[in-house]
């Protein structure tokens, strides 16, 4: 008789213990949940600004160098406010992800657009970046659109890139 009370009352203890355990973990996936509603919150918003923000580059880039009076003015004035845009997304934790010629590829981060040969980055590499990309909180709101070297590119590769001469002895059927 007093060994059923125990055995009822352990698990009673049990359920107990394992009701606290889940009302915890409820507890900790709504948190999160919420922290991540809070964070995330303004990407729409985020990705909206990134056409605005590729449009104000392409202003500078067009934009005479070498201008003078009003000319020059507007350019001082366009780039004060990509400054202040670029500014405002890296206060709001909207970081530009914009990969130099040989970083390595990331298709996390990176879309690639085109791969094409190449004699000075390794295969797998960036050449070039089209477009630059954006994550919010280490999140991509927008891939970077990359050129990526071919396999077998690279200085020391020494393939059918390598002598002009070739016609793709290296091609992989494959890939």
């Amino acid at each position: 008789m007093v060994d059923a009370l125990i055995a009822e009352r352990d698990q009673w203890k049990d359920r107990a213990l394992r009701a606290v355990a889940e009302a915890e973990n409820v507890k900790r996936r709504a948190e999160t949940q919420q922290n991540d509603a809070r964070a995330y919150a303004i990407q729409r918003f985020a990705k909206d600004l990134l056409g605005v923000a590729d449009t104000l580059e392409r202003g500078l880039a067009a934009a005479p160098k070498d201008g003078d009076g009003p000319a020059a003015a507007m350019v001082t004035g366009l780039e004060l406010t990509q400054k202040s845009l670029l500014s405002a997304f890296e206060a709001n934790g909207l970081t530009r992800v914009d990969p130099a010629p040989g970083d390595a590829f990331d298709p996390h981060l990176h879309q690639a657009m085109m791969e094409q040969p190449s004699d000075t980055v390794p295969g797998g590499a960036v050449i070039q970046t089209l477009q630059p990309g954006y994550a919010l909180f280490g999140r991509t709101v927008r891939a970077a659109m990359v050129v990526v070297a071919a396999k077998g590119s690279g200085p020391a590769a020494g393939g059918a890139y390598a002598d002009p001469s070739t016609t793709g002895g290296n091609f992989d059927a494959k890939a």
